[in-house]
């Protein structure tokens, strides 16, 4: 892991940008005497590290005592995008505009990208538990896809926090089945890219027997922050 930039923040957390690879990635640790549990926080269908409600997620969950990591997906952010993804996401935003079907086009493209990105994040998982300022318990919070494949793969993941908002490929619809960690569940009620009775129909589909709904009315951004700090009592009980 290459650190490439570090700054002190006001609160007293430590904003640092690095690589690992060819992965670019930001992480915010806590003022601390021991080391801190960890939580990787990925944002739905891949926006950049950069995004600010990110951001603000992390930093707010850094505050309370977290170290906090995210990542940018493969043609993401600070990545290089393929002709093949630039086509698609052209065919996805014609697609849309035209009021057509797109689940086939979201298939094509988020099935490939949680293959290439689960890898990615199990690789930064072992850098960053290798750093003296960071331990176990791990959690993860955001992008269902991604989060679901880790849950199920990925032994280290402690607890889960997932935004439903976002295309789960048919694959991890039924890798859910096999999740059993204790799973927070955010739903935005009046999405218009998430239809509602699929996201229902993932919820119940989850073989966790400790899992929440909290489903919120507003659209796709509409997530009230109180989730946010919801969402930090959650890992409170399962990571602290």
């Amino acid at each position: 892991m290459h650190v490439t930039s570090e700054q002190r923040l006001d609160d007293g957390v430590l904003a640092r940008e690095f690589t690992l690879g060819e992965t670019p990635g930001a992480l915010w640790t806590p003022e601390s005497a021991t080391p801190a549990p960890l939580i990787l926080m990925a944002h739905n269908n891949g926006l950049p590290k950069r995004e600010p409600r990110l951001v603000a997620r992390a930093r707010h969950s850094a505050a309370h005592g977290y170290a906090v990591a995210t990542i940018d997906a493969p043609g993401c952010g600070d990545r290089p995008r393929s002709a093949a993804d630039e086509q698609t996401r052209a065919d996805l935003r014609r697609a849309m505009q035209a009021g057509e079907p797109v689940d086939d086009i979201f298939e094509s493209f988020i099935g490939p990208l949680v293959e290439k990105a689960v890898p990615e994040w199990q690789a930064t998982l072992d850098a960053l538990l290798a750093l003296p300022e960071i331990g176990g318990p791990v959690g993860y919070s955001g992008w269902t896809a991604v989060g679901i494949r880790l849950a199920v793969t990925e032994p280290r993941i402690a607890a889960a926090g997932f935004f439903a908002g976002g295309y789960v490929p048919r694959a991890q619809r039924e890798e859910a089945r096999q999740v059993t960690i204790p799973l927070l569940f955010l739903l935005q009620w009046d999405d218009e890219g998430n239809p509602r009775r699929r996201a229902l129909d993932l919820f119940d589909a989850f073989g966790t027997k400790e899992k929440t709904l909290h489903a919120n009315p507003g659209g796709h951004t509409g997530t009230p922050w109180f989730e946010v700090e919801d969402g930090n009592r959650f890992f409170g009980r399962h990571l602290k």
